[in-house]
């Protein structure tokens, strides 16, 4: 499986931004997807996951309400529709699939997931 990340790009604070991934392996339907982010000097957080069905969505607290995980099995793209962006989420995003078929247990947990994109920059100014 291959993970590919991109959408980023400089926003200002209030503005929106789309990200996508792209993958790769014919399975992709069967895994979750999750997206995560790393601020400059802090560590890899979780910002939100998809179960495989598209029927189970997961935020992170600091983006609940604003931000939308999607996906299009059919075309094996995961996608991170961010609104209202602050300062605060400015990071490097990446995508990854979930290390477990059919299942999206500890979502929020960087060790669960066992493939990742390179990671997409998003820089928003104030």
């Amino acid at each position: 499986v291959q993970l590919q990340a991109f959408g980023g790009g400089l926003v200002q604070a209030g503005g929106s931004l789309t990200l996508s991934c792209a993958a790769s392996g014919r399975t992709f339907s069967n895994y979750a997807m999750g997206w995560f982010r790393q601020a400059p000097g802090k560590e890899r957080e979780f910002v939100a996951a998809l179960t495989w069905s598209g029927r189970r969505e997961y935020y992170a607290d600091s983006v609940k309400g604003r931000f939308t995980i999607s996906r299009d099995n059919a075309k094996n793209m995961v996608y991170l529709r961010m609104n209202s962006l602050k300062p605060e989420d400015t990071a490097i995003y990446y995508c990854a699939k979930h290390r477990d078929i059919i299942s999206s247990v500890y979502y929020y947990q960087l060790t669960s997931y066992d493939y990742w994109g390179q990671g997409t920059l998003v820089t928003v100014s104030s």
